[in-house]
């Protein structure tokens, strides 16, 4: 082994730094497999698993091998890393047993003794077998017993770190597995080593760092030791780890920083709060700045020195992970946290250097990135640079600003010198960039030369960051540097140029709603459009200064005087007027119609007061406020009468009008509320919960663009209208805050005004509302005279007074006196006159004028009222009372309606609680002063009683009754009931039964009234009879004049009883009762009463020598179903037509139920034999509703039962043989004819005894 001694060269800090691996021993040996050996390693994997639970990688190992020397081991305390052997290696290829005693073992022997003394215990011994060597030497000992000897001699309890390599110039089989082997020991030492070296090292940083709380811990020893750590993993090529290592050290000092700011400070600080002598910009052109890192080694580093060097550290880390676009975000993040942490630590920097030092950072690092990435990729990833590219732009804007190359002069003798040492603290150019046309240095160097080289390198910047930012959607901040570029066309006395950015800038923020930079933006906007002489959009961003309360109040006086200075001039043209909007101005808060419906008549005088807000400062003097009138005349002005308008206006008469727009029209405010919902997803397996969140379900209307094509600013040119309608109000004064208008107008003509415009002028200035919205109208109306009669009450009832209402709508027409109406007197209705009636005269807003009396004269045919002398466009008001006669005609018998006595009368039906009132028109013409034609009111009344009639029978007592139903709504006293005979029959009497004169009727109720009938001679055959009943209102006191009483005609036939019906039941003999199921005996009597009558004389009479006879029909029904007739059930029988002549019928029943039974019906009815002179009239109804009639061929008096049936009053019959031929008809009797002494009997039946379900009928 050669150990000479060499002194040991420098450590060169570059990336091609690699562990370092010594080798001993035979050197040409190692020379000879070197080769293969350096090309073998890496090209395998290998897993590292690292301690602290980190996770695990896969790294490819390359080894710088070197001559074994003793100065390369470390000594104690050395935590150099990269100088570090982490493997030593030992060569030999001895076959000979000799030359192995001699030389080799003797050298292993020292070498070991070596490594021993330094506490190494990463070594390997690799024996070289040679297959030509062992032919040319015979007394060689096997190859196993030298590497036996060896792992005996050295190897005793690590026997794996003694390998053979095998014939490893060769290319066999046999070589390349021992070639395997040998990289697998070798890379798995190496790993070893690593593990076991790093994992030292980093429990030693970690005290270090442990350490830092201690007074003299120092943070450039310890950057040096964690950079150490740095540098092996970048020599691992584990990028990555390197740069957490780096990332751990900016933010160990970052807080280091921040705490020295809130006044804890460290010691060690100090070093870095020296003076700023030197601002060259970051250095990102080689891998490692060594001048800067030996000046934070010797402590002597400033701040930026420091920030510098380690972000050139992260720049080479990042660009190694291809990952540049991280490399523009950090160093805009690390160019502005230096500016701050500068001024924590208050170190003393000269003016502009720290503008030097970012404005070359910037462009530094922009090409730094350009220099590793294609076109392409940089165009994509513009969102990445642009903000380098900006603060670039700033930066060199402050330094025009500060070496007085923007100013209007060109630089002074002071800003000359102050731009000769700003150059002066950028030192020579780096070497690296001095052939470089565009470096950042020649740049810089260039743009603070002159004026021009200046305006043309800041503008070059800020067209190509404006450029950049639009491209990428972010227009706010490419308005943002537009707006500086504005001010920079200002300083240079350009504002033609600024107006442009600053218009753009403006829109913008209007858009998103940003109230601080629009006031800003407006303030520059003013100063050129001054410059520019550009008056009328001066004014108008004034009268927006003004009103803005984001400015002082002195500068809102300001502008605000700016407006009345220039009204106040004379005006070259007096014709010209400045139209302005008035939304800046004053705002329109409300407005209030006297009257409160907005609607007033042709000569009324309608009030308008408006509430305006003034936004002014200071009080201004506005020599007039008018309000422009839209007239229009209604198409359908049939809608516009004065009914309908006083109906559908606004009853309350105040318009509130929302308020103006912030200065901005989109803010946050008027962005849709945001819609979030709970959103739950389950696993499809077992329904479990897996996520939940929360959703928006509105997102695209939040997140959407707002369009910026439409201007958002008012335009300055608002039309004026003129027009022949306007509001006119001056002078006046108005204050800050609210002011109280009012306009008052006299309405000429009918139509429909519209407030369109409202217009305040100040001098030749004019601040116009372009549309008062929401619209706001007014109406005038013309109308004619009208008269309007209406009841009081729901419905008008006949017998008693009714009060009914009169309206007369003046309109147009004027009431004079004498002025009357003239009413014509229906027949049966009268205008009941009263003394103390007045009449109320309203104006059409229904405030009451006065009240006088009414004068009524009546005549025959015609009632005259005087009206109350009335102005146009008046109301008069009063009420009659009138009364209808409640008389009915004559009815028939049977009918229970009532007739109205008037030939002209109609009849109608109005439901009123299930009941039918009956109404009757009374139709009365008027004739009104204002007009030639009458005018025709029909007024109905209803009858508020309904009355029926029945006779009732007791043998052959006869009884009359009425029954009187009320069917209104109001109670009456009835009184002096009559019923009268009208015929005068001899011999007829009606005793009344009722013994009260009067008698209450409720509403919904009934009373029923009954009178006796007798008679001395034989009564007529019908009776004509008139009812009278007397009635008032129950709940009024008594009335001033006599009513008609109620009236109700009818007539009675055939009241005199003819026949008496008698039926009885008789159990079966041998039983006392009646039992179910069992047959009992019915027995029918019909008795005659009376001898031949007036009534009898009709053809089922016949004539026999002895007297004379008529045929009866008998029919037994049950309608209850309690009894089975059996047997016939009816007959046809001849009746003499004599007192006392009695017919018995006999027949068979069975009851069905138990309990007591009512009898069965008995009916009778004539028999009208088929040659009666009716016979061929056939009713169709009867046909209709009536089964067939069978009688027997030879006229059998007695036909058979089973086959006759009988449904209704009048019988047509045929023959279902012979349909079309004249057949025997049956008529009804007459209730009052018959007399049924059996009504109401009932016979008891009991169940038979076998019956084992009882059914029992209870009546």
């Amino acid at each position: 082994m050669d150990a000479s001694e060499e002194p040991l060269p420098p450590v060169i800090y570059t990336m091609e730094n690699k562990p370092i691996v010594t080798c001993a021993g035979d050197q040409n040996l190692f020379t000879s497999v070197y080769p293969t050996l350096s090309q073998q390693l890496p090209r395998e994997p290998m897993e590292w698993r690292r301690s602290y639970g980190r996770a695990p990688k896969m790294i490819h190992l390359e080894s710088n091998f070197v001559q074994f020397k003793e100065e390369l081991l470390p000594k104690e305390g050395n935590k150099a890393l990269l100088t570090f052997p982490f493997l030593h290696i030992y060569w030999t290829e001895c076959c000979d047993t000799e030359v192995y005693k001699a030389t080799v073992k003797d050298d292993l022997t020292k070498w070991q003794n070596v490594l021993k003394a330094h506490s190494s215990v990463d070594w390997l011994i690799v024996i070289v077998e040679n297959d030509a060597k062992k032919k040319n030497k015979t007394n060689i000992l096997p190859r196993t017993s030298i590497v036996d000897k060896i792992r005996n001699d050295f190897c005793n309890k690590q026997s794996d770190r003694c390998v053979v390599l095998s014939d490893p110039l060769k290319d066999s089989s046999r070589t390349q597995e021992s070639w395997n082997a040998f990289l697998t020991k070798l890379r798995t030492l190496l790993l070893m080593s690593f593990t076991k070296n790093l994992g030292k090292f980093e429990d030693d940083m970690r005290t270090l760092r442990e350490k830092r709380t201690e007074p003299g811990w120092s943070f450039c020893e310890y950057f040096m030791v964690q950079e150490e750590l740095a540098f092996v993993f970048e020599m691992l090529q584990q990028f990555e780890d390197a740069l957490v290592q780096y990332d751990e050290l900016d933010a160990l000092f970052s807080q280091y920083v921040v705490n020295f700011g809130a006044g804890d400070g460290a010691n060690w600080l100090t070093f870095f709060c020296q003076p700023v002598k030197s601002w060259n910009g970051l250095i990102l052109r080689k891998p490692i700045d060594m001048e800067k890192r030996e000046s934070i080694q010797r402590r002597e580093a400033t701040l930026l020195d420091l920030r510098s060097y380690l972000f050139s550290r992260q720049c080479t880390l990042l660009l190694f992970l291809q990952r540049p676009w991280e490399v523009a975000q950090r160093a805009l993040e690390l160019l502005h946290n230096c500016v701050q942490e500068l001024k924590l630590l208050e170190v003393s920097v000269p003016p502009g250097a720290l503008d030097c030092w970012v404005f070359l950072s910037c462009l530094e690092v922009l090409q730094r990135i350009e220099g590793c990435c294609d076109r392409a990729q940089i165009d994509s990833n513009i969102a990445h640079t642009v903000g380098l590219w900006s603060y670039a732009t700033e930066k060199l804007k402050s330094l025009g600003y500060l070496c007085g190359l923007v100013s209007e002069k060109g630089p002074n003798s002071e800003d000359l010198n102050r731009t000769v040492d700003l150059l002066a603290g950028l030192g020579a150019e780096r070497p690296e960039t001095a052939n470089t046309a565009q470096s950042p240095y020649k740049k810089l160097k260039e743009a603070l030369s002159s004026v021009e080289a200046f305006e043309k390198h800041y503008l070059d910047l800020s067209h190509a960051t404006i450029e950049m930012y639009t491209s990428i959607g972010r227009i706010r901040s490419a308005k943002f540097v537009g707006k500086d570029l504005a001010e920079f066309y200002m300083r240079k006395k350009a504002p033609q140029k600024a107006e442009i950015y600053l218009q753009g800038a403006l829109k913008n923020y209007l858009a998103e709603g940003w109230a601080l930079p629009i006031t800003h933006t407006r303030k520059q906007l003013a100063e050129c459009q001054k410059h520019l002489g550009q008056i009328e959009n001066y004014l108008q961003t004034s009268s927006l200064l003004a009103s803005d309360h984001h400015l002082t109040e002195e500068e809102r006086k300001h502008f605000c005087q700016e407006i009345l200075d220039f009204a106040s001039q004379p005006s070259d043209n007096p014709g010209h007027k400045i139209v302005l909007p008035m939304q800046s101005f004053a705002q329109l808060r409300d407005l209030h119609f006297d009257p409160s419906n907005a609607v007033v008549h042709v000569g009324g005088v309608l009030c308008i007061e408006i509430t305006m807000y003034s936004q002014m400062p200071v009080p201004v003097h506005v020599e007039q406020i008018v309000v422009n009138v839209h007239f229009s005349i209604e198409k359908n002005s049939y809608r516009k009468t004065a009914e309908w308008l006083t109906k559908h206006k606004t009853s309350n008469g105040i318009v509130n009008f929302p308020p103006e727009t912030a200065p901005f029209p989109v803010s946050q405010n008027s962005l849709p509320a945001l819609e979030l919902y709970e959103m739950f997803e389950r696993s499809p397996s077992d329904n479990s919960l897996n996520t939940t969140g929360i959703i928006c379900r509105n997102v695209h209307m939040l997140l959407r663009r707002q369009e910026s094509s439409s201007s958002l600013e008012m335009p300055s040119g608002v039309a004026l209208e003129e027009g022949a309608h306007v509001l006119r109000c001056s002078p006046v004064t108005l204050e800050p805050g609210a002011n109280q208008i009012t306009f008052r107008t006299q309405a000429k003509e009918p139509g429909t005004y519209t407030l369109r415009q409202l217009c305040a002028s100040v001098g030749s200035v004019w601040f116009v509302l372009p549309h008062i919205y929401p619209i706001v109208q007014y109406d005038v109306y013309s109308q004619e005279p009208q008269l309007h009669v209406e009841p009081l009450a729901d419905s008008l009832l006949a017998g008693i007074p009714q009060k009914v209402k009169f309206t007369v709508t003046t309109g147009h027409y004027t009431i004079k006196n004498g002025d009357s109406l003239q009413l014509s007197n229906a027949e049966a209705m009268l205008i009941l006159c009263q003394a103390e009636s007045r009449a109320m005269v309203y104006s059409n807003t229904r405030e009451q004028s006065s009240d006088a009396a009414l004068r009524i004269q009546s005549s025959d045919k015609v009632t005259s009222i005087s009206l109350p002398v009335a102005p146009a466009y008046h109301v008069i008001e009063f009420e009659l009372e009138v009364l209808s006669l409640p008389s009915a005609p004559a009815l028939g018998g049977e009918s229970d309606m009532l007739g109205m006595a008037e030939s002209h009368r109609k009849h109608k039906d109005k439901q009123k609680t299930g009941h039918c009132m009956v109404t009757t028109d009374h139709k009365v013409s008027i004739d009104c002063p204002w007009s030639i034609y009458s005018t025709v009111i029909a007024l109905t009344f209803s009858v508020p009683f309904r009355t029926t009639h029945a006779l009732l029978s007791s043998g052959t007592r006869k009884y009359v009754q009425v029954c009187v139903q009320n069917l209104s709504e109001l109670d009456f006293q009835l009184s002096d009931s009559y019923l009268v005979d009208t015929s005068d029959s001899t011999g007829l009497q009606l005793v009344p039964l009722n013994t009260q004169s009067q008698q209450p009727i409720y509403s919904k109720q009934s009373v029923f009234f009954v009178w006796e009938l007798k008679w001395t001679e034989e009564p007529p055959p019908s009776l004509h009879c008139r009812f009278s009943v007397g009635f008032s209102p129950a709940s009024e006191e008594q009335l001033s004049i006599s009513l008609k009483p109620y009236t109700y005609e009818f007539k009675v036939e055939n009241f005199f009883t003819l026949y008496n019906v008698k039926a009885e039941i008789f159990p079966p003999s041998g039983m006392e009762y009646c039992r179910t199921g069992s047959l009992c005996s019915l027995e029918v009597l019909i008795t005659r009463l009376s001898d031949l009558l007036e009534v009898d004389k009709d053809e089922a009479l016949t004539e026999s020598d002895e007297h004379f006879s008529t045929k009866l029909m008998y029919e037994v029904v049950d309608n209850s179903s309690n009894w089975a007739v059996c047997g016939k059930s009816c007959g046809v029988i001849s009746m003499p037509v004599a007192a006392r002549a009695t017919h018995r019928v006999h027949m068979e029943v069975m009851p069905l139920f138990a309990g007591y039974l009512p009898l069965p019906d008995v009916r009778l009815f004539k028999y009208l034999p088929h040659h009666s002179a009716h016979s061929s009239q056939l009713d169709a109804d009867s046909w209709i509703e009536n089964d067939s009639l069978s009688v027997d061929k030879h006229g059998d008096d007695q036909p058979d039962s089973s086959s006759l049936k009988s449904r209704g009053s009048v019988h047509s019959a045929c023959s279902s043989e012979h349909k079309g031929l004249p057949m025997p008809r049956l008529q009804a009797l007459p209730a009052g004819q018959v007399f049924n002494s059996s009504s109401g009997t009932q016979v008891l039946v009991i169940p038979s005894q076998d019956d084992h379900v009882l059914e029992v009928s209870v009546t």
